[in-house]
């Protein structure tokens, strides 16, 4: 499975789930469909479309269930901004960061931040990985402190 490929749906779904108010099934279904017809390449290439499936399902609705909690970790790290006035790619992916780093086991926070600054380059505007970066940057050195508070 291309975990990368998996976050970019799960951004999307997430994304697609704040501007539409639709659960993460129908979110993450209708990008897999959308990303099997314009990429059908990309797509193919992973190993397993039902482990992938379900890798974006887990990530995604782990992100939006723990929403709450994340935005409180991220107002925090925030300096001078509010989440509410974030572009909501920015939020979308610095919210996954957050729930990779914090709630899964199985992603090095190093690979979570390296992943967000890519998302964010690649989905947002040319300054968004430099902003995900400082902020997530600062929230790594926290990590464990935040996982024990959690």
């Amino acid at each position: 499975m291309k975990r990368r490929l998996a976050r970019e749906i799960a951004i999307q779904s997430l994304y697609h789930m704040e501007m539409n108010e639709v659960e993460a099934e129908e979110a993450v279904t209708m990008l897999l469909a959308e990303a099997a017809g314009d990429n059908e390449s990309e797509v193919e290439k992973l190993s397993d479309v039902d482990a992938t499936r379900e890798f974006v399902l887990e990530i995604v609705k782990g992100t939006w269930n723990q929403r709450e909690a994340i935005d409180g970790l991220l107002a925090d790290y925030l300096k001078g901004w509010q989440l509410s006035r974030l572009s909501r790619v920015d939020r979308q992916v610095l919210r996954l960061a957050t729930y990779e780093m914090i709630f899964r086991d199985d992603v090095p926070g190093k690979v979570a931040v390296n992943e967000a600054i890519e998302l964010a380059k690649h989905f947002g505007t040319a300054d968004s990985g430099k902003f995900v970066n400082g902020v997530l940057g600062k929230m790594i050195q926290d990590v464990e402190q935040l996982k024990s508070k959690i």
